[in-house]
């Protein structure tokens, strides 16, 4: 059973992490998300409330790990507990390797791979209580190589790996792992304006009713590594 669960979100505010939010709170899980800026965490948060009262939204920071323990505790102080931990927060800078910036390179790895680390980091103790689930959105990115993407790859393919490893940690505490690969999805996501040009790619809804499905399988069941991919890619 998921309801009456309280899931954690990183990077909530739009895209994946607030397509996973609503759907997670129309199931009757209790949410809170986290984003970097305070007035898209608030503009967030009053979207949700329409799906649900049992929202919570927090500011932090996912490459600091005191932000992380914060919010953990500020999850725990408000609902009493924390069974579902979705670290999705990330971000992409696309250009040749020659060109691609220390400063760049070092906000990829830092939010995409770091976070990841201090999200579990702040949270297992929690989890630890719970028995619960720890889930990573990574990208089909983190198998596939491509031009222009030296250090989204290398922080995607690590996020896969980092995933894995925590996996074999976890389970012996009965907290299960899984990390999502997605391919091309409908977001905000490197300066993307949503529309109906992207139709034919996955969808936020689409990725919530994954986890929603993740979430509702058997406990003796463990889909480690899922690779999720629109049906046919862009004509």
């Amino acid at each position: 059973m998921i309801e009456n669960k309280v899931a954690y979100i990183t990077g909530g505010t739009k895209g994946i992490g607030f397509g996973i939010a609503k759907t997670l709170l129309e199931n009757g899980i209790s949410v809170a998300f986290s984003g970097r800026k305070e007035e898209d965490v608030v503009e967030a948060e009053k979207e949700l409330q329409k799906y649900s009262a049992q929202v919570l939204g927090i500011v932090s920071d996912v490459r600091n790990l005191d932000n992380e323990e914060k919010a953990v505790q500020s999850i725990v102080n408000k609902f009493g507990k924390l069974d579902f931990v979705i670290a999705n927060a990330g971000l992409g800078i696309f250009k040749p390797v020659d060109e691609l910036t220390s400063a760049e390179w070092n906000s990829m790895i830092e939010t995409n791979l770091t976070g990841v680390f201090h999200t579990l980091k702040a949270s297992v103790g929690e989890l630890k209580k719970s028995e619960g689930y720890y889930i990573t959105i990574s990208s089909l990115a983190g198998a596939n190589f491509f031009e222009n993407g030296t250090g989204y790859n290398a922080s995607k393919f690590g996020v896969v790996g980092f995933a894995q490893a925590a996996m074999i940690d976890l389970r012996k505490y009965n907290i299960k792992s899984t990390v999502i690969m997605p391919g091309s999805v409908a977001t905000h996501f490197n300066g993307n304006e949503p529309s109906e040009k992207d139709n034919w790619k996955i969808q936020p809804e689409d990725m919530g009713n994954l986890v929603l499905d993740i979430l509702k399988m058997n406990p003796r069941v463990l889909p480690s590594k899922i690779e999720f991919r629109a049906t046919k890619p862009k004509s």
